[in-house]
C-alpha cells in the first residue's frame, strides 16, 4: 500500500480554479467508515487543545471510531536532531499497522481542500485498509521510514503549524469531511 498516493487525484498539483468549489464525488453515497488514529509527536497538550480534541472526538463518534495517540517528542533527550527524529519515528512506526492507510501531514505535502479531504476518507474506506492513521510530526518533521510508509502526504496550511494547532485543524477537518460525505449542513 505504501506510496499508492502517486495515483490518487489529491496527490497531484494544487487544485485548479475549476476544481475549487466542486462537490465531493462521494457526497451522499455510502462510504465505509474506517477507524481513525491520529498519531502526534509532542509533549503534554494544553488544556485548551485537550478540550477541543475531546469536543471533536464526541462529534466524530456518529461517523467513525477514533483514537488519539501522543508520541513523546525527543524521548532520549538527544542533542542531535537526526537522532531525535529517528527516536520519534521508531515510536510512531510501532503504532502504524501493516494494513493501515497512512496520511502524513507535512509542510511539503499537497494542499487539499475540504472536499478533497472527504474524498481521501472515501478512498481510504475503499482501499481495503483496516484503519486510517494520520501522522503529525514533531518539531523537525518526519523520518524517512514514515515518509516512505505514507499512502498520501498532505499539508493543512502553507504555513508551518505547531503540532497542537495542526491536531485541532485536522480534527475539525475530519468532522467537516464526514458532514460532506453524509450531505449534512455543517459545510457550505
Amino acid at each position: 500500500m505504501a506510496n499508492s498516493h502517486l495515483n490518487q487525484p489529491y496527490a497531484s498539483a494544487s487544485p485548479t480554479p475549476q476544481e475549487k468549489g466542486r462537490t465531493c464525488r462521494y457526497a451522499g453515497q455510502a462510504v465505509r467508515a474506517l477507524p481513525i488514529r491520529v498519531i502526534t509527536v509532542g509533549k503534554k497538550r494544553s488544556e485548551g487543545v485537550r478540550l477541543l480534541v475531546d469536543e471533536y472526538k464526541t462529534k466524530l463518534k456518529p461517523y467513525c471510531s477514533f483514537e488519539d495517540s501522543l508520541v513523546r517528542s525527543n524521548p532520549r533527550n538527544a542533542q542531535d536532531v537526526r537522532a531525535q527524529v529517528e527516536d520519534e519515528e521508531v515510536a510512531m512506526m510501532k503504532l502504524i499497522g501493516s494494513d493501515d492507510w497512512v496520511v502524513v501531514l507535512d509542510e511539503r505535502g499537497r494542499d487539499i481542500d475540504s472536499e478533497q479531504m472527504a474524498e481521501l476518507l472515501g478512498d481510504a474506506g475503499n482501499s481495503g485498509a483496516s484503519r486510517i492513521s494520520f501522522c503529525i510530526g514533531g518539531a523537525y518533521g518526519h523520518g524517512t521510514q514514515v515518509r516512505k510508509r505514507a499512502n498520501v502526504t498532505i499539508r493543512l496550511s502553507s504555513m508551518v503549524l505547531n503540532h497542537q494547532i495542526a491536531l485541532v485543524v485536522l480534527m475539525e477537518q475530519l468532522y467537516r469531511s464526514w458532514t460532506i460525505l453524509k450531505g449534512q449542513n455543517y459545510h457550505h
